[in-house]
């Protein structure tokens, strides 16, 4: 059956990409093409191409910080999917495994099939795969068997999700692949599902490094989808926004470079400009009772005025000491 598939795994792109109208209607037939534009042949019969040293130990060192918060998050994916036969990978956007995690008895197929660190899984260089197809079209996917370019390919699958850097470039990707041939679809979902979510878990411990001075705030939904985490100095102004809050609040670099008031975006109609002033007072006085639990003098000595000024202010804002 296996010979049989491979047989005519090539004939099956051919006649797919006939059709003119297949690259617009499905995902895979649009990369299938792709491959054939790079110049690739389905039934070549080479391995992956390999990185040498230098050139790998720089892509290494390139990716070091996101490799060094993501390990903890491989683990724990691994401890997951590794008994289902499943190897997992951090790829650079090149689409170049640089770390790996996988089972003794189930890397040797893996090793011949070119899983491994330093090989090149770009789409240009293996066709329609998990982490090139993922790099080429910049979202989640799964590239099943048969849905790959490559015929020595087409026992794989592949679940493969980016990892954006904290301006919303692709940085990495996440991929777990299985060749074992009891893989059932409700496995391949749980895979899936556990694959966006690790992805999702490095790509948020990283933007938080990179905003580690600032305070973190999850975004409120819009029509657009989920609303992202948004990075906030101490003048309560958004400095930073991951790919997801750009994507939700249609968030550019440029606007991004100038800080705007966070309250933009979570009460965009609360407060007109002119109770700017009023508002960041009221709450300046707030957060110093609280931090100081509702001891006035200490709360003053905070703001660094007299506790009869700050008993004004109490009055005057109408705030209530409820500590």
């Amino acid at each position: 059956m296996a010979e049989t598939r491979r047989a005519h795994h090539a004939d099956q792109i051919y006649s797919v990409l006939s059709d003119r109208a297949s690259a617009a209607q499905s995902a895979v037939a649009a990369s299938w093409s792709r491959s054939l534009q790079y110049g690739l042949d389905p039934e070549l019969g080479r391995p992956p191409e390999r990185l040498d040293g230098i050139a790998f130990n720089l892509a290494l060192e390139r990716l070091a910080p996101l490799i060094h918060l993501a390990h903890e998050t491989l683990d724990r994916l691994f401890q997951a999917v590794g008994d289902a036969g499943c190897c997992v990978m951090l790829t650079d956007r090149d689409g170049v495994p640089l770390v790996r995690r996988g089972k003794a008895a189930d890397d040797i197929d893996f090793r011949n099939l070119g899983l491994w660190t330093g090989m090149v899984w770009s789409e240009a260089s293996e066709g329609t795969n998990g982490v090139g197809t993922c790099l080429a079209e910049g979202r989640p996917l799964t590239i099943h068997r048969d849905q790959h370019f490559m015929t020595r390919n087409i026992s794989l699958s592949c679940t493969v999700a980016p990892i954006r850097d904290a301006r919303g470039k692709i940085a990495a990707t996440l991929d777990v692949s299985n060749c074992r041939a009891d893989l059932t679809p409700a496995v391949l979902k749980l895979i899936a599902s556990a694959t966006c979510e690790a992805a999702q878990r490095i790509e948020a411990r990283c933007f938080r490094d990179a905003f580690r001075d600032a305070r973190i705030l999850v975004g409120p939904d819009t029509s657009r989808g989920a609303g992202g985490l948004l990075a906030v100095d101490r003048q309560d102004l958004v400095i930073g926004a991951n790919y997801t809050a750009r994507r939700a609040y249609g968030l550019t670099d440029e606007q991004l470079a100038r800080p705007f008031p966070v309250g933009d975006i979570l009460a965009p109609e609360a407060e007109a400009p002119g109770e700017d002033l009023a508002m960041a007072e009221r709450g300046a006085v707030q957060r110093a009772l609280s931090r100081a639990h509702g001891n006035v003098s200490a709360a003053a000595r905070s703001l660094g005025i007299s506790r009869a000024t700050l008993h004004r202010k109490i009055a005057r804002l109408r705030l209530e000491n409820r500590h």
